[in-house]
């Protein structure tokens, strides 16, 4: 985030969804079965750019965590070839770039073991600080 320093945004959490063994059989998506079964857990979000050099929505959203009950943490699924598609997140234009003032509507999606919870959809600060926290409910 060097290049955006200064730069000020705020990510509000706004829904957490868990979604259905049928929704990750139905996304196209081909998993190593090695780490068991998965669940999606779908997170919207609204990121709003503040002040500053224009910043890539990717650049935005990608410090987003979820942590379960069992409390685990993963990141948001990347795709690195081929297509995902989810019937309760739409893919968003990654590389769309916010100026100060705008604003724009996300979703992730998360994968997380089955028999878990998301507990918690945390905003990482690095390694200096503690993750900023909204409690799943």
């Amino acid at each position: 985030m060097q290049k955006y320093k200064g730069s000020t945004f705020t990510v509000t959490p706004t829904e957490v969804k868990t979604g259905t063994r049928a929704d990750l059989e139905a996304s196209g998506l081909e998993l190593d079965q090695s780490g068991g079964a998965m669940l999606p857990v779908y997170v919207s979000a609204t990121l709003t750019h503040k002040s500053g050099k224009p910043m890539a929505v990717a650049d935005l959203d990608d410090d987003l965590v979820v942590r379960t009950d069992k409390d685990e943490r993963t990141r948001s699924l990347i795709v690195l070839m081929g297509q995902a598609t989810w019937p309760d997140c739409p893919a968003q234009d990654t590389e769309k770039r916010l100026s100060a003032g705008q604003s724009e509507s996300i979703c992730n999606v998360f994968l997380i073991p089955q028999g878990q919870k998301p507990a918690a959809v945390e905003l990482t600060q690095g390694f200096t600080a503690a993750p900023l926290e909204w409690t799943v409910r």
